[in-house]
């Protein structure tokens, strides 16, 4: 460890690298009011790398005005000199819902009235999620500029791509309002029994986010594999299909990540419930995604900057 302390404008004071040394030079600079500038860390351990990702994610909490600013002034800056804004990719996505909930329900054979609201729904959320995975997998190297010249915390670059992520899902939440009104769908308590399913959602929106910001920037052909799976896993997940279409074969769908933790959501709002075994895949496969997400972090934190 390598402490540079301004005595004057022209001394500077190197401390030994051991963990002693450094904790005895702290404490004399602190006694002796000098301030500490500059502090640079090498060859640290796991513990050490650890404690200073922490403090990047509590840095990033205390900054939570910034990243509301920062994420409201993204969307400004997205419709800007548009008339409606963030309801330009509303009034496509009710479109959307519309034109293939009259195709695949005459396709499929399927009940409209069961049908559209089903695929609403199943759309927004995938709207939702394709976003987090595009935005997450360039969020630190859009910012190469800022991290460069600025310090900011890296995971304060997530929590902006997820919070103007959800800017937008609220304004897209007004299609299925209308849905559920025109059929005549009210979720009642299914309302309640979604939060935690949406909670969970956010935590893992964060931790993906800052997943693949990470990866992404250290292999920058990462992005085309991610839409290419990200393409195949619209196709083979239950969002413009219903589940019961798989018939005797539907006992395998929790083995399907998308199914487990888009169904926790859809089914108290449909009204169908989500059951234990879907609730406990979710977690599972949440679980799994923190602890890679975190111990990434912990490891490739301090050299974000080079990689960008």
């Amino acid at each position: 460890m390598i402490v540079i302390a301004q005595h004057a404008p022209e001394e500077a004071v190197p401390v030994a690298p051991s963990a002693a040394a450094a904790a005895v030079g702290d404490a004399v600079l602190a006694a002796s009011g000098v301030e500490q500038v500059l502090c640079f860390a090498a060859g640290l351990d796991y513990a050490g790398r650890r404690r200073l990702a922490l403090a990047d994610l509590a840095e990033a909490w205390r900054l939570w005005r910034l990243v509301r600013a920062l994420a409201w002034l993204d969307i400004k800056a997205r419709y800007r000199g548009s008339v409606l804004g963030p309801f330009w990719l509303t009034l496509s996505t009710a479109v959307m819902v519309f034109a293939l909930g009259i195709l695949y329900s005459t396709l499929f054979r399927m009940d409209l009235h069961t049908y559209l609201p089903f695929l609403g729904l199943s759309l927004v959320l995938w709207n939702l999620l394709q976003s987090l995975v595009t935005d997450g997998c360039i969020g630190f190297t859009v910012e190469e500029a800022t991290i460069r010249s600025v310090r900011m915390p890296f995971s304060l670059y997530a929590a902006r791509i997820v919070l103007r992520n959800l800017i937008v899902f609220a304004h897209n939440i007004a299609v299925v309002v209308v849905v559920f009104a025109v059929f005549g769908i009210w979720p009642g308590l299914g309302l309640l029994a979604a939060v935690p399913a949406l909670a969970l959602w956010l935590i893992d929106a964060f931790a993906l986010t800052l997943t693949l910001g990470a990866i992404c920037a250290r292999f920058r052909d990462i992005p085309p594999i991610v839409a290419s799976v990200m393409q195949i896993a619209f196709f083979v997940s239950p969002i413009i299909w219903k589940p019961e279409l798989m018939r005797d074969q539907a006992g395998w769908l929790p083995l399907n990540p998308f199914y487990a933790l888009f169904e926790i959501v859809r089914g108290p709002l449909l009204g169908t419930g989500a059951s234990a075994l879907l609730w406990g895949a979710a977690v599972a496969y949440s679980v799994l995604l923190l602890t890679i997400s975190w111990r990434l972090f912990v490891r490739v934190r301090g050299r974000l900057a080079f990689w960008v």
